[in-house]
């Protein structure tokens, strides 16, 4: 899932670019979805570390 957060943060400025985006516009657009996965990939491991902490067969009441 990683890799194709890295190919689409790589893939959308160049097609920005392609369209008549100025380069600092796509800069920063690369910038933004750079740091969106991050934090989705940061979230992603603590919420696996969780359910590895809790254990098979329990559960989290939220």
């Amino acid at each position: 899932m990683v890799r194709w957060a890295v190919f689409c943060c790589a893939l959308v400025p160049l097609v920005l670019l392609a369209f008549g985006t100025s380069l600092g516009g796509a800069g920063g657009t690369a910038l933004g979805l750079a740091s969106v996965t991050a934090a989705c990939r940061l979230l992603l491991r603590r919420a696996e570390r969780g359910l590895r902490a809790e254990g098979p067969g329990r559960r989290h009441r939220g």
